[in-house]
């Protein structure tokens, strides 16, 4: 059992920065993949980043790529999400996620850039409010 608890959210302008972390109890957290997600009022969930076991594999949906950063301290049982030139199509509950496969391929899109499936996660945090104003 696993259970994600996230933190950092808030509200900021665009082009602006914050970090989501994540933090998991339980002593197996450094086995699992982990991955960020978001839900923007009206829209379906949607993948933003995962990242293997290690942290040696991180990939990112093609709407964030090279804004965001996705790493993890297994020392700590933490996973972040940093969130740099913020837009306000960001706004989103963001939610972190452990898959028990720690090292999952993820599919690739050529539409929306790489992502694992929600249905591949086994624990969910309770979710965090983003809001970047313009």
């Amino acid at each position: 059992q696993v259970q994600l608890v996230e933190s950092g959210g808030g509200l900021v302008q665009a082009g602006g920065s914050l970090r989501l972390s994540c933090a998991a109890s339980g002593r197996t957290f450094s086995r699992y993949g982990m991955g960020w997600f978001r839900q923007a009022p009206g829209k379906e969930r949607e993948f933003v980043a995962g990242i293997n076991w290690s942290g040696g594999r991180a990939y990112y949906a093609d709407s964030v790529q090279g804004r965001f950063t996705v790493s993890r301290d297994n020392a700590k049982n933490t996973v972040y999400l940093q969130m740099n030139s913020l837009k306000p199509e960001d706004t989103a509950v963001y939610y972190c996620a452990a898959d028990q496969e720690g090292d999952r391929i993820p599919y690739y899109s050529s539409s929306a850039g790489y992502y694992t499936e929600e249905g591949s996660y086994d624990y969910w945090g309770q979710g965090i409010q983003v809001t970047v104003s313009s």
